[in-house]
């Protein structure tokens, strides 16, 4: 299996609400944030990360291919070989190849699947946004507070904040594709682009 080329997918994300990239605070702080917003820990902005994304793309797609894992897990090399509809099992390959499996010693998983194709960047704010924020004085998170509602009483229950990027927020995207001499091209960019969508 040897690299024949990479194809580079760049772009824009922008939000149409607001977004909560959970950070996964160690603590809580009386009368702040619940839940803050990841973010950089040199400009202390936040951005979405890579894994974040490729995540996310990966679970969707296993869904939709009905390749659902009973323990939760990732779709795996097992999975993969018990499949006996053609069409699906195309599907959990080009799964594989594109966002990988964990390390196996089976020679056969190795030489069909190989590395992992596909490469995700993490998501800064675009540029262009934060200037436009910043000639407004304008932050870049807002906090949100959220509670549930006593049907009977009409009393709010549970009250918490947390923090989000605005709607209208605009981050940069990219990521690789990684293709090789054996891959079917065209079917591991369909699967990309239907991920993307």
């Amino acid at each position: 299996m040897q690299l024949t080329h990479i194809i580079q997918y760049q772009g824009q994300i922008e939000l149409l609400t607001g977004l909560h990239i959970g950070s996964g605070d160690a603590e809580m702080k009386i009368g702040g944030i619940d839940s803050t917003v990841i973010k950089h820990p040199y400009t202390n902005q936040p951005y979405i990360p890579g894994s974040s994304l490729k995540g996310k793309m990966r679970h969707l797609l296993e869904w939709q291919a009905g390749a659902i894992n009973p323990k939760g897990k990732p779709v795996s090399w097992q999975d993969y070989q018990s499949e006996t509809h053609p069409d699906k099992k195309n599907r959990i390959k080009a799964i594989l190849q594109l966002f990988g499996m964990p390390a196996s010693d089976n020679t056969e998983a190795s030489e069909q699947i190989g590395t992992t194709r596909l490469s995700f960047w993490d998501c800064m704010l675009a540029q262009d946004w934060l200037d436009e924020r910043n000639a407004r004085n304008q932050l870049l998170t807002e906090s949100k507070s959220e509670n549930s509602i006593n049907r009977i009483n009409g009393t709010a229950e549970s009250p918490r904040f947390i923090e989000r990027v605005p709607a209208g927020a605009c981050f940069d995207f990219r990521l690789g594709l990684k293709l090789t001499d054996q891959d079917d091209a065209r079917q591991l960019e369909t699967v990309l682009l239907q991920g993307l969508k």
